[in-house]
């Protein structure tokens, strides 16, 4: 463990900030999560909402920095290309 005062701080912060992101990215992955539960149904308009709302949350993480903008594209494009696979 470090001795010095700044050192300290700074374990602390980069935990505080480790925790963050991985809420964030849990929250992302519950979201798609959901998506794929919604796809199972039959509900067309419930599956809308699910998938709007993926999206969203995979765009908030990106923005965070918690993952690449280009892993969110991906996932994006994943989402959208199982949505017009069940359509």
């Amino acid at each position: 463990m470090a001795n010095i005062k700044s050192a300290l701080k700074r374990v602390k912060v980069s935990e505080k900030q480790n925790l963050r992101n991985r809420m964030e990215k849990s929250a992302m992955k519950t979201a798609i999560r959901r998506f794929d539960e919604a796809l199972a149904g039959d509900d067309k308009e419930k599956q809308q909402k699910a998938y709007l709302n993926a999206v969203k949350v995979v765009d908030q993480t990106a923005s965070n920095g918690v993952i690449h903008k280009n892993a969110a594209n991906h996932k994006k494009a994943q989402l959208a290309k199982k949505q017009a696979k069940a359509q």
